[in-house]
C-alpha cells in the first residue's frame, strides 16, 4: 500500500512591534502630542489669526508622525539623511586603506576593515582535530563567531518526503539552541550566487582534453563551453555560529578564561551540534581557518579576487603539480583598499553594491523552496543572501510573545472603543500571535529572524538594472524589500559577509 505525501507548507512569522505607543516611536509620539497642543492653542486663545498659523502646523506634525514613504516615517527619513550628511561632511563615509593602512609599533600591518567591521579581529584556535579554526572576535559585543563552508544538495530535485524531513531536521537543529543555558546567541546562513564567465571551465577542459580526441567532438565541446559556460552560476554557502561571552562566562572560566577559553567553549559547542546539520542534509566541507575567513571577506569586497584565490587553493591542493602555496588570504589583507558609502549604494574596490532588508515575508502559506527566485543565475551581477537567526530562551520567548499579544489586544480594544472597524490583517496577526504562544507552550522553539540581500556589479551603469531584477525576483517569492538608504555600509556587513552580523537588539520605547 502506498501513501501520497503532501508537501509541507510554512507560515506564522510576524514582525515585531517596537513602538513607544502603538505603532509610534518616541519621537512620533512627541510629534502627535505637539500637534494636539498646537491645534488646541487657538481654541483657548479664541484667535482666528492663531488658528491660521497653528492648525497647518498641527497637520504638518501629524504628517511627520504618521506619514510613511517606502515603509519609513518622515522622522526616520530625516534622521537617516542627517546622519548621512554628517558622515559626508566629516569624511566618515569614505575608507582608505592599502598603502595608507595603520601599522603597529613592530611594523606589522593589522587587519583594517571599514565602518562597523573595524572592531573585528580574526583569532586562531585549535579545532580539536589537529587543525586551526578561524574565530571572528567582536570585543564590543563580546561575541566569538566560527564560519563553516557547507554543501547542500537542495530541495528542488528530491521527493516530497525527503524535503519535509530535511526542513524538519533543520528546525530541530535550531530548536536545540533555544534553551536557557545555551551560549549560542546567533546563527546565520549565508549564500552567494556568483556569475561564472566560464573561463575556469574552459581551462579545465583544455587541460584534460585527450590528444587523440575526434575533431567533431572537440568542436561540439568548444561550442558548448562558449554557450553554457557563461550562463553557469557558482554558489557558495556558509553557516556561522556566534557565541556570547556573557552567556558562557562560567564555561569560559572553566576552560581557562580569556579568548582562549572562549574559543575552546565555541569549539566544544560546534562539535556537539555538528551532527544535527548532517541530518538536515547540510554537509560541512570545512570550518574556515583564519586565512579562509579573510578570503571570504576579501572576495565580498573585491569580486575580481575570486579567481586568484580559487587558483591559489587549487595549487595548494596539488592541482597540475603545484605544491607549497598557502590557500586563502592573510588576515591583514582581508579588507578593501577603498570604500565609500553613498545614499543608495556602497562602492568598494571597483565594485558597487546595493543592499536590501526583507521587511515583509509572504502572508500566505509557502513551500520550502520559496526563496529559490532570489538566487536565480544572473550573468552581470552577484547576489548574497543572509538569514540571521537569534534563538530565544523559553523564559524570554514567553515574555516576548506575551508582550506581542498584549500590544495587539490593546490596539484591538482601543479600536473597538473608538468605533473603528478591524481589518482582516489585524485579525490574522492576532491569531498568529496566539498560535505562536500555543506552539511555544507545546515545546517549540522561538527565534528572531532577519533577512538581508546584497546585489553587486562591477559596472556602475548596470547596478539599477540588477536591482530591478532582484526586486522582480523578490516579488515572485512574495517578499517585500526595503532598500537600506543611508546605511548601505552597515547592511553590507550583514548581507555580503558570512560573519553573522546584523541582527540588532530589539528596540524599545524611550
Amino acid at each position: 500500500m502506498s501513501y501520497e505525501v503532501t508537501p509541507a507548507t510554512y507560515s506564522g512569522w510576524q514582525s515585531e512591534r517596537s513602538g513607544y505607543m502603538g505603532s509610534l516611536s518616541g519621537v512620533g509620539f512627541a510629534l502627535v502630542a505637539a500637534a494636539c497642543g498646537a491645534s488646541l492653542l487657538p481654541v483657548y486663545q479664541r484667535s482666528f489669526a492663531a488658528a491660521l498659523i497653528f492648525e497647518p502646523l498641527a497637520v504638518l506634525l501629524l504628517l511627520l508622525a504618521y506619514g510613511r514613504v517606502q515603509g519609513l516615517s518622515a522622522e526616520e527619513w530625516i534622521l537617516l539623511e542627517v546622519r548621512h550628511q554628517i558622515a559626508v561632511a566629516t569624511g566618515k563615509n569614505r575608507f582608505v586603506s592599502g598603502a595608507f593602512a595603520p601599522r603597529t609599533s613592530s611594523g606589522r600591518q593589522p587587519m583594517d576593515l571599514p565602518g562597523v567591521l573595524a572592531r573585528l579581529r580574526i583569532l586562531d584556535a585549535p579545532d580539536g582535530m589537529g587543525g586551526t579554526l578561524g574565530v571572528v572576535y567582536d570585543p564590543l559585543a563580546g561575541t566569538y563567531t566560527a564560519v563553516a563552508r557547507v554543501a547542500f544538495p537542495g530541495l528542488a530535485l528530491i521527493d516530497t518526503a525527503a524535503q519535509n524531513a530535511r526542513v524538519a531536521a533543520w528546525a530541530s537543529w535550531l530548536r536545540a539552541h533555544c534553551k536557557e543555558d545555551s551560549p549560542v546567541t546567533r546563527i546565520a546562513v549565508h549564500q552567494r550566487s556568483l556569475p561564472d564567465d566560464g573561463e575556469a571551465l574552459r581551462a579545465w577542459n583544455y587541460r584534460h582534453l585527450a590528444e587523440d580526441a575526434p575533431d567533431a567532438a572537440v568542436q561540439v565541446l568548444g561550442e558548448l563551453m562558449l554557450t553554457a559556460g557563461p550562463s553557469a552560476t557558482v554558489r557558495e554557502t556558509y553557516v556561522s555560529v556566534t557565541l556570547s561571552a556573557a552567556r558562557a562566562r562560567l564555561a569560559i572560566r572553566g576552560a581557562g578564561g580569556g579568548q582562549r577559553g572562549a574559543a575552546a567553549v565555541l569549539v566544544r559547542e560546534l562539535n556537539a551540534r555538528i551532527g544535527g546539520l548532517s541530518s538536515a542534509g547540510v554537509m560541512v566541507q570545512e570550518w574556515l581557518t583564519p586565512r579562509g575567513v579573510a578570503a571570504a571577506i576579501r572576495t565580498a569586497f573585491d569580486p575580481d579576487a575570486q579567481l586568484m584565490i580559487a587558483e591559489r587553493k587549487a595549487r595548494a591542493e596539488g592541482v597540475d603539480g603545484y605544491r607549497g602555496t598557502t590557500p586563502g588570504v592573510a588576515p591583514e589583507l582581508a579588507g578593501p583598499a577603498f570604500a565609500e558609502t553613498h545614499r543608495r549604494f556602497y562602492e568598494h574596490d571597483g565594485a558597487y553594491t546595493a543592499c536590501y532588508q526583507v521587511r515583509g515575508l509572504p502572508y500566505s502559506e509557502v513551500y520550502a523552496t520559496v526563496l529559490q527566485p532570489l538566487l536565480r543565475p544572473r550573468q552581470s551581477a552577484r547576489r548574497s543572501l543572509s538569514m540571521i537567526y537569534e534563538p530565544l530562551a523559553p523564559s524570554r520567548a514567553r515574555r516576548e510573545l506575551a508582550r506581542e499579544k498584549t500590544k495587539r489586544q490593546s490596539a484591538r480594544a482601543l479600536r473597538a472603543k473608538t468605533g473603528k472597524s478591524e481589518s482582516e490583517d489585524e485579525r490574522r496577526e492576532a491569531a498568529t500571535a496566539s498560535s505562536q504562544d500555543r506552539a511555544r507552550a507545546a515545546g517549540h522553539g522561538v527565534v528572531r529572524l532577519t533577512m538581508m540581500i546584497a546585489v553587486t556589479v562591477t559596472d556602475r551603469a548596470e547596478l539599477e538594472t540588477a536591482c530591478a531584477e532582484l526586486q522582480a525576483d523578490a516579488s515572485d517569492a512574495g517578499l517585500e524589500l526595503r532598500r537600506a538608504y543611508g546605511t548601505q555600509d552597515v547592511v553590507f556587513a550583514a548581507a555580503a559577509l558570512p560573519l553573522g552580523q546584523g541582527l540588532p537588539e530589539q528596540r524599545v520605547g524611550l
